[in-house]
């Protein structure tokens, strides 16, 4: 058997397609056999008030598409656009690589693989949101 395989603790909340559901009382498994259904665990989601920064605000916007709140062909130029002026920051080979992976993935239409390669970006961008020059 192939596809998806979750595995939901009690209680998490999981949207499918733009439907949100919730697990019951104990853990579960679930297999997603669909190819290509968008699947995003909400304790991953990127709440609004938390695109302050910005990879968070580039990975917001594939996770809107995903979720279906957003049109997947405005938010694939303002994804791309968004990958374009991170790139002028993270230069290192490592980054490269994720903001490869994220523009490929948008190209194809994969949002999912986007947030995912974006997310990679997040410690690097921590660390470099938590120095300051000297003054």
């Amino acid at each position: 058997m192939s596809g998806l395989v979750l595995k939901l603790g009690p209680r998490e909340r999981i949207m499918i397609n733009g439907v949100v559901m919730e697990n019951g009382d104990r853990r579960t498994r679930l297999n997603v056999l669909t190819p290509d259904a968008n699947v995003l665990r909400l304790r991953d989601a990127i709440h609004p008030d938390e695109a302050n920064t910005p990879v968070r605000r580039v990975a917001y916007i594939a996770q809107l598409v995903l979720a279906g709140e957003a049109d997947p062909e405005e938010g694939r130029r303002q994804i791309l656009r968004g990958i374009e002026q991170l790139s002028q920051v993270f230069q290192d080979a490592d980054s490269r690589a994720h903001l490869a992976a994220a523009t490929e993935a948008v190209a194809e239409g994969r949002f999912y693989q986007t947030l995912k390669a974006l997310r990679g970006l997040l410690p690097r961008e921590t660390r470099l949101l938590a120095v300051r020059p000297a003054s």
